[in-house]
């Protein structure tokens, strides 16, 4: 009779500890990968943020630059931190747009100033530059910086832009 062997199921100590080790590994570059994803989102999405308040805040300038009927201040050749502009219709006689606690604003005739960026950015350093050569020809260079709302402190969360276009007065 031959003698029974006996059959060890399960793993060996080697095996377990190899096992835990590739594990790790794969969970570790798994979570890694995805917090750099996440990261990039994040990022997109201010930098989207910045930009798209940004250019809707210049479309909105440089439209109503091109409807006015003429640039009132600055004076030809000076630049100012607000533009003054004769529109029509008569009820809305002049518009200005200017900076207020890190808020680009327009005010429309009489009426109070409407924000033309929202609280996830910081405006600053508006400037607008009369270029015109002469009163027939008026020319606004305008010029002003969007940084993204960082109250946590996270690199992601750090964004900063200029904006910078000419728009003409087409009386």
């Amino acid at each position: 009779m031959k003698p029974r062997t006996r059959h060890v199921r399960g793993f060996t100590l080697v095996e377990l500890l190899l096992y835990i080790a590739l594990t790790t590994i794969m969970v570790g570059t798994t979570s890694v990968f995805l917090f750099l994803t996440l990261q990039v989102r994040i990022k997109n999405q201010i930098i989207n943020e910045v930009e798209q308040q940004g250019q809707q805040a210049m479309q909105r300038i440089t439209q109503v630059v091109r409807n006015a009927v003429t640039l009132t201040s600055p004076s030809i050749g000076a630049s100012g931190s607000s533009v003054t502009l004769t529109v029509t219709p008569p009820g809305n006689s002049s518009t200005v747009f200017d900076l207020s606690a890190g808020v680009l604003r327009i005010a429309e005739g009489a009426g109070s100033p409407v924000a033309l960026t929202n609280a996830r950015v910081t405006a600053s350093a508006l400037t607008f530059t009369n270029t015109s050569r002469s009163a027939a020809s008026e020319d606004l260079r305008v010029q002003f910086t969007l940084t993204s709302v960082n109250s946590s402190g996270r690199n992601e969360y750090d964004f900063t832009k200029t904006f910078t276009t000419t728009a003409h007065v087409r009386p």
